[in-house]
């Protein structure tokens, strides 16, 4: 099975990726709305094809990213082997989803877990849908002795008392959250992310950044600022530059960005696109909205048989 664990920080949500290795077809359980874009890239890097989108429970701390499905309460998904549960805000590692707002009760989820979570085999791992101190899975036979709310020897009455004298404030997006997954995680003006991707056919990669293909560049680069980051041997070395390209190596960047117009996009060059990667991080930071890097760089541009200034042909 092809298994993906990724993390939203904001709403300290996990969401996860299964595929099956042979069809090539996958489920995503409890994806988030700010990074559907990094999620699409993994699915479209590994060369899946998505057939699902299921949630754990209705979110009250984020947007689900799902469009549509939302369900009515918590649920639990098992693998039919037994070896993997996905126990939403139900278990958490060494912990447990609250119980005070959207129909919650204490009693209920002291049975659901006992009855239903805790009847799975020890070494079945657990994968909650969040985790505020950097854990990432657990098992059944951890939880259930170490669980300092649910396991060893707490009665239902002991973690109802417990429970219900948590005195948390609601999570900060709720009132936008809950509404909103209650409509499949529609919301008015809603936006992916904020940046300007209308001025190419830019690819989001599952590492975050924006690329722009070759012979795009190739045929628009009257359009955009060329902005070469390698130092001036490499640009008047044998591989050339980007006809029209700006050199400005990686390190004087960040000081010179204010050579660069943000009015105009910005696309940068490198050997492989890997420093050139870096350098859209730097123009982000530096308030360009309109910024890809050159995917493959310098090298795929000569693969393609693109035009060259100077190197050896």
């Amino acid at each position: 099975m092809i298994f993906r664990q990724t993390f939203d920080p904001s709403s300290s949500t996990y969401t996860y990726l299964l595929a099956d290795p042979g069809t090539r077809e996958a489920v995503l359980i409890d994806p988030v709305f700010e990074q559907a874009r990094r999620d699409a890239a993994l699915v479209a890097e590994l060369g899946l094809k998505l057939l699902w989108t299921v949630e754990t429970h209705v979110h009250a701390d984020h947007v689900t990213g799902a469009w549509p499905g939302h369900t009515a309460g918590c649920v639990t998904y098992v693998l039919d082997d037994r070896s993997m549960a996905f126990t939403g805000d139900a278990l958490l590692i060494r912990g447990c989803g609250r119980t005070d707002f959207q129909q919650g009760s204490p009693h209920a989820l002291f049975r659901s877990v006992h009855e239903q979570i805790f009847t799975l085999p020890d070494a079945c791992l657990l994968y909650p849908a969040h985790d505020y101190r950097g854990l990432t899975v657990s098992s059944v036979g951890e939880e259930r002795q170490f669980n300092p709310r649910l396991g060893g020897e707490i009665l239902e009455a002991d973690f109802a008392g417990y429970m219900s004298h948590l005195g948390l404030a609601h999570p900060r997006q709720m009132e936008v959250a809950v509404p909103a997954n209650l409509q499949c995680g529609r919301v008015e003006s809603a936006a992916a992310g904020s940046e300007d991707t209308d001025w190419a056919p830019l690819v989001y990669t599952f590492s975050g950044i924006w690329e722009v293909q070759p012979e795009w560049l190739e045929e628009h680069g009257r359009e955009v600022q060329i902005v070469d980051v390698r130092e001036p041997d490499e640009f008047d070395g044998s591989l050339g530059h980007v006809p029209g390209a700006r050199l400005v190596p990686l390190g004087t960047l960040a000081a010179r960005a204010g050579e660069l117009s943000k009015e105009r996009p910005v696309v940068t060059v490198c050997r492989s696109g890997a420093r050139s990667a870096q350098a859209t991080v730097m123009l982000k930071k530096a308030g360009f909205a309109k910024v890809a890097n050159l995917a493959g760089g310098m090298l795929r541009w000569r693969a393609q048989r693109l035009p060259v200034a100077g190197g050896n042909d």
